[in-house]
């Protein structure tokens, strides 16, 4: 390759021979017959080319299929890649490959970089602020998304901790009252000289009843309170609408209390009903702060599989905790009208994996899933072994995806919700999670009614399950 050839491209019609012979110091000079590949989409773009002479397509991978951008590079002089120049990160946008037999000049950035420093110091500045503007822009969008994920997550997050917490204060305040009560009602046998006979006798019947039940037939507990007031009047016990909703949630009756009156007889019959109505009221707070406490232990537990803040990185994992965690965090969108179907293999081994980043996979899938339903539908989430692969699908019930829509689903900045809803990253950052770290792929099998987002993660680090 001479000097004059390259002063012949349109390219270079206005550099020096000099600046062209530094060029060409540092280049290679290629031949390439037809169906050579170039580079490949998303490679780091560490040369650029320029097309001597022959036709290079540009070609893109598109829903795991790859398909000819409208771009051709058939002209002498027309160049492609070498972004590594303007970014340490950027990688080439298409694969190259020859349509035709051909030549090419493969120039290291670090010489195009130099040239253009030389030859148009302004076009540098330009061209580099150009390059971080777009990238600042993509990392703002795909922060935003980011932040909006975590925001829902912790809203959900929030309102699921709500409950059992707001149940528990609820318990404890309720149970200061009844702690009172108990110990009020232990002074009065006590002043009533109550015998260690009688106050074993008496706990003998406190333990024939239990902790409040849910009662199978309200009209039956109501009538049971009911003949309880009027029994606990009859024999002048005082605040006997306080005394009688315990003892008859409990499955005492007015049997039950006739056996009290002859271990209690006179006045230690008030104070004796009060202190087994006290005791298993707090037994039954004491149950539902219990409960909550272990409501709320699980929803941490369920956060901490799902950020797997404490674990490395890439580890051997179960995908099925993680989908489980996943749907955990969004409990709070699945309460009404969604049925959420888990079908699950047996069979599906560990594989080594990034648990956080399928995490943030599985949610981004799960949220559009919920999404497009409106509200009402089934939530299909299941796993199988294809092959070499663990398959994961997340299906819906919804509209399904249009062949419009499909073609350009994991585009960035491509999205079908309103404005403020969505910015189109979702299904782009799930597809580099999914392909360029765990190198497998993710497909959309849409139809009305039944819509399927298909994600195969290979398992050649696979091992089997332990048992």
């Amino acid at each position: 390759m001479r000097i004059e050839d390259l002063q012949a491209l349109y390219l270079f019609e206005q550099l020096t021979g000099e600046q062209l012979g530094a060029l060409l110091a540092a280049s290679t000079e290629l031949r390439f017959a037809e169906g050579d590949v170039m580079w490949h989409e998303g490679e780091p773009a560490v040369y650029w080319w320029v097309l001597l002479e022959g036709r290079i397509e540009l070609v893109r991978r598109v829903l795991h299929r790859e398909s000819a951008v409208a771009a051709v590079v058939e002209r002498p002089g027309d160049w492609m890649g070498g972004f590594r120049a303007w970014s340490d990160t950027a990688g080439y946008f298409t694969t190259g490959r020859a349509a035709s037999a051909g030549r090419v000049l493969r120039v290291p950035v670090a010489a195009l970089l130099e040239l253009v420093a030389q030859a148009f110091p302004l076009g540098l500045h330009l061209i580099d602020g150009i390059f971080q503007r777009v990238r600042d822009v993509e990392a703002t969008s795909r922060q935003r998304e980011a932040l909006v994920a975590l925001g829902q997550l912790a809203a959900g997050l929030a309102h699921e901790l709500n409950n059992p917490a707001s149940a528990a204060a609820r318990s404890v305040a309720a149970l200061r009252g009844t702690s009172d009560q108990l110990m009020s009602s232990l002074v009065e046998l006590a002043r009533h000289s109550m015998t260690a006979e009688q106050f074993v006798a008496l706990d003998a019947l406190r333990r024939e009843v239990g902790p409040p039940i849910a009662a199978a037939d309200s009209l039956a507990l109501a009538d049971r309170e009911d003949a309880l007031t009027t029994w606990l009047d009859d024999h002048d016990v005082s605040d006997a609408w306080q005394i009688a909703p315990a003892l008859a949630a409990a499955g005492a009756d007015v049997t039950w209390c006739e056996r009290a009156t002859e271990v209690a007889p006179g006045g230690l019959l008030a104070p004796s009903l009060v202190w087994v109505a006290s005791a298993v009221t707090a037994g039954s707070l004491l149950t539902e702060i219990q409960d909550a406490m272990v409501r709320i232990t699980a929803l941490v537990g369920d956060l901490r599989s799902y950020t797997q803040l404490d674990r490395a990185s890439q580890q051997l994992i179960d995908v099925t905790e993680g989908l489980n965690s996943t749907l955990a965090m969004f409990a709070y969108r699945l309460h009404d009208g969604i049925t959420v179907l888990r079908d699950y293999g047996s069979d599906v081994p560990r594989i080594e994996a990034s648990a956080a980043e399928l995490n943030q996979v599985w949610t981004n899938l799960i949220d559009n899933a919920i999404d497009v339903m409106g509200g009402g539908g089934t939530l299909r989430v299941a796993t199988h072994v294809d092959g070499d692969h663990v398959v994961v699908e997340i299906g819906d019930t919804g509209p399904g995806m249009p062949p419009d829509v499909q073609t350009r689903a994991f585009d960035a900045f491509f999205t079908t919700k309103d404005v403020g809803k969505g910015t189109g990253l979702g299904l782009d950052i799930s597809r580099r999670i999914v392909e360029e770290r765990h190198h497998g792929r993710i497909e959309i099998d849409s139809h009305p009614g039944n819509n399927v987002l298909r994600v195969h993660l290979p398992q050649q680090q696979a091992v089997a399950q332990q048992s």
